[in-house]
């Protein structure tokens, strides 16, 4: 496991203890649901860039690889 310690405004950080945010449990949910929501953006920006006509082998790349990365990443936390 790794620690970690953050700075944060003294409202913020008391308005997140008040609603457990920073049980571990919580915090893995909120960082796991964030990394999601950055690979599907990733996705999606990926997609707005390919050309309207074909997929070229450059992006293909990039989005085999994402997916192989996610896929490690659920594999991983399955494991666990």
């Amino acid at each position: 496991m790794t620690t970690v310690q953050i700075e944060l405004p003294d409202q913020l950080a008391q308005q997140a203890r008040s609603a457990g945010l920073f049980s571990p449990q919580k915090m893995e949910a909120i960082l796991r649901a964030q990394l999601r929501r950055e690979a599907v953006e990733a996705l999606r920006a990926m997609h707005a860039r390919r050309p309207a006509d074909e997929l070229t082998p450059e992006i293909e790349q990039e989005i085999v690889e994402t997916v192989r990365e996610v896929r490690a990443e659920r594999r991983q936390r399955n494991a666990n």
